[in-house]
């Protein structure tokens, strides 16, 4: 602990004259504009600390893999039991700042901050991508509040007494990121959750700078420290604050249908503006072209909007609905009435050509199953009317409307068309959710919020019913695999022991029928490198050899000796494996016959016993010439896969380029189509197992047959990158490209 801050005696300073402290040496003044200032960065801190669980929890809850799931569930643990000690470390480091203004020198200032990015010089990526998130957060400060903090900064000079640099005012956005940064070093947690975190930072913290700045000014200004000073104008509290879509939107509509909007939403607006340039026109009455133009406003196009919501077709006549076509129809009766050509503003209409195209690459995308699509596509006009009142719409990943568009889209991934898909739960409650917004958004876009809560916890319900399924069957699936290893190493044993020779019947039949049992557990319960397994072998290959011929004069002595041990590890063997007990007392009978058969044959030459007696007592012998195949516990043929491919066959590499969790698509005949997603790879036998969306396995490949099918395009891999994100990116590019051909 530091106790140069706020925790230092002040009657120590004031008594300890050989050694004053630097405290001693600040003006009072300055003492209260960093005690004002601690008070409001605690209270960020706070907020950021309250929030980053939602935050991360919603990460893990959208976790593409086991992996990345774990990553952010062990990040918000970290985060609790570190977030006291980051709290402490950040403060303490910004009162030992102030301190260091005694002591500053800017001749001498050394080079601040591990944050500060240098183009020139090779960083490891994550440092990069730290510093680049860092140099843009400290860069948005300064464009935003960046006059109020020179204001500060000279105040600050003007009170020590000597020039003070901006980077290095203690409440600078620079030096607040490397209170942060050092505080947080501990943090025992992967570059992705680094960059939420300082996102967090920035959003909680950063963006109230200008509070920060404006109280320290007033301060300042009131003991008279460069009043003459002209103030900073004071940036709107939308600006500041992450305000919900409701407060952005009623906002808007009380001051002429324009949301207020920061930069940073405005500046992609206006880029998407730029590319939408040269579709203008797409929305226009049908009058002479010398009629007076009026543009109409923000709320009566809102107006026109909730009229043919109440009017959009059922999903399966969704694509014949052109919106550009109904509302330019709706324009031109408008105008007929009022004698003036009646046409949408150029942002408003800007926004609906967006829309349009963005619908239009929706209804075509191969990724989502026709039914789902059509009723998505419904979703139009509200989706249109949320983005003509909130443009942040287009930049924020995370605003409700944009986000319940693509929770829809990845739920519905996995849904496969079938006879009665309107008592599917998922469908039911897509179509809800769809006929809700139709029926209820106005121009309160918090329906969107509160609409995703109730799809959220719909499919995390749904989600956690699967995935334990899925994890059934992928134990199902690893025991299989473990079952068939055993049974090839028991064929193998059998093989080893019986291919070549020639034995009685009834042998042969009770080591394929039943001692491969035996082994079978043995192999499975203890494997094959245990001594239990050794010993089952050892049995085995004892019994082969007690019911052969032996020339060598001791084997009968041998016999004698082997048997009672042989006989009692059969029984031991048969007993633990619970085979029938009248079959084995068969089979014993049978054993005996043969060592006393062995026994009398090896007391008397076959020449000296009468022909008759010879042919009679002679046991049903076989000679074992071919491979003995032990049943498996799969149902019907074993899957064909063809010849091997080559190692870099297309193919093949498309199959490993599968993540497990990703969804594919079978064409099964020429109508049908089954969506699957990939459950689990089991490594020793190279199985895909492809589950549906209730987690219950639909059908598996070998690595070669599933690159077979990929090569000859029965089955693609569905893209399941977020519909929104996907969508904007191909219409951007399709846009970019009109705009270079023009």
């Amino acid at each position: 602990m530091h106790n140069d801050g706020n925790v230092v005696p002040l009657h120590k300073a004031a008594t300890d004259q050989a050694s004053p402290s630097p405290l001693a040496r600040l003006p009072v003044i300055l003492l209260q504009v960093r005690d004002k200032a601690a008070q409001q960065l605690r209270h960020g801190l706070q907020e950021l600390f309250d929030n980053a669980d939602d935050t991360l929890f919603e990460m893990a809850d959208r976790a593409q893999n086991n992996v990345d799931q774990n990553t952010f569930f062990e990040a918000m643990r970290d985060l609790r039991l570190k977030r006291k000690s980051i709290e402490r470390g950040f403060l303490e480091q910004f009162f030992e700042a102030f301190v260091g203004l005694a002591r500053y020198d800017l001749s001498q200032s050394a080079l601040l901050l591990s944050m500060i990015y240098d183009p020139s010089t090779q960083l490891p990526s994550d440092d990069l991508e730290r510093a680049v998130a860092l140099e843009a957060m400290v860069a948005k400060v300064l464009n935003r509040d960046g006059l109020a903090l020179g204001q500060l900064t000279a105040r600050l000079g003007a009170l020590l007494g000597k020039p003070l640099d901006d980077s290095h005012n203690p409440m600078g956005p620079a030096m607040l990121c490397e209170y942060f940064l050092q505080a947080g070093r501990n943090l025992g947690v992967e570059i992705k959750v680094k960059l939420i975190i300082l996102k967090l930072f920035e959003r909680y913290v950063l963006s109230d700078a200008d509070q920060l700045y404006a109280e320290a000014n007033q301060l300042l200004i009131a003991t008279g420290v460069l009043p003459e000073l002209k103030a900073a104008p004071a940036r709107r509290a939308a600006d500041r604050s992450a305000a919900s879509v409701h407060a952005a939107s009623h906002d808007s509509a009380s001051k002429s249908g324009s949301t207020q909007i920061d930069d940073s939403v405005q500046e992609v607006f206006a880029a998407l503006q730029e590319l939408l340039f040269h579709v203008r026109g797409s929305v226009a009455p049908t009058l002479e072209a010398s009629a007076q133009t009026q543009p109409i406003s923000t709320r009566d196009l809102l107006r026109l909007l909730s009229h043919l919501q109440q009017y959009v077709p059922a999903s399966t006549a969704v694509e014949d609905f052109d919106l550009r076509n109904q509302l330019e129809q709706l324009l031109t009766r408008v105008s007929v009435k009022s004698g003036k050509s009646r046409v949408v503003g150029v942002a408003d209409e800007d926004v609906i050509n967006l829309i349009a195209m963005l619908f239009e690459f929706i209804l075509d995308d191969r990724n989502l199953p026709d039914s789902l699509k059509a009723l998505i596509g419904r979703l139009q006009i509200p989706m249109l009317k949320v983005a003509v009142l909130d443009k942040s719409f287009f930049s924020r990943g995370n605003h409700p409307a944009r986000r319940l568009l693509n929770e829809i889209a990845a739920a519905a991934m996995g849904w496969g068309a079938c006879d009665d898909h309107q008592r599917d739960s998922l469908y039911v409650r897509i179509e809800q959710v769809v006929q809700r917004l139709l029926n209820d958004f106005g121009d309160d876009p918090a329906i969107f919020s509160e609409l995703l809560n109730d799809f959220l916890t719909f499919t995390s319900d749904e989600r956690r019913r699967s995935e334990l399924l899925e994890q059934r069957t992928r134990d199902a699936e690893e025991g299989r695999a473990k079952a068939e290893l055993a049974r090839q190493r028991v064929e193998q044993a059998l093989n080893q022991a019986l291919l070549g020779k020639v034995l009685p019947q009834a042998v042969v039949n009770f080591v394929q029928e039943a001692w491969s049992k035996v082994l079978l557990l043995t192999c499975l319960k203890h494997g094959e490198q245990s001594a239990e397994w050794r010993a089952g072998v050892q049995t085995m290959d004892q019994l082969i050899w007690s019911v052969q011929r032996h020339v060598d004069p001791d084997a009968s002595l041998h016999l004698l000796a082997l048997v009672p041990g042989l006989l009692k590890a059969l029984r031991n063997g048969l007993s633990s494996a619970a085979f029938d007990p009248f079959a084995t007392s068969e089979f014993f009978s049978e054993l005996e016959g043969l060592h006393v058969h062995l026994f009398e044959q090896s007391a008397q030459a076959p020449e000296q016993r009468p022909v008759e007696q010879r042919v009679s007592d002679l046991p049903v012998m076989i000679e074992v010439l071919q491979q003995i195949v032990l049943p498996t516990a799969d149902e019907g043929p074993a899957e064909s896969v063809g010849a091997g491919l080559a190692v870099d066959d297309a193919g093949l590499q498309q199959v490993d380029q599968l993540r497990l969790g990703c969804w594919v698509e079978f064409q099964e005949d020429d109508e049908n189509t089954l969506r699957c997603k990939l459950a689990a790879i089991i490594q020793p036998t190279g199985k895909y197992i492809f589950v549906n969306r209730t987690g219950m396995k639909v059908l598996e490949r070998s690595r070669t047959g599933l690159a077979l099918e990929l090569r000859r395009g029965t089955v693609r891999a569905l893209d399941d990158a977020l519909l929104f994100d996907r969508a904007l990116e191909s219409v951007i590019g399709n846009l970019r490209r009109l705009n270079h051909g023009k």
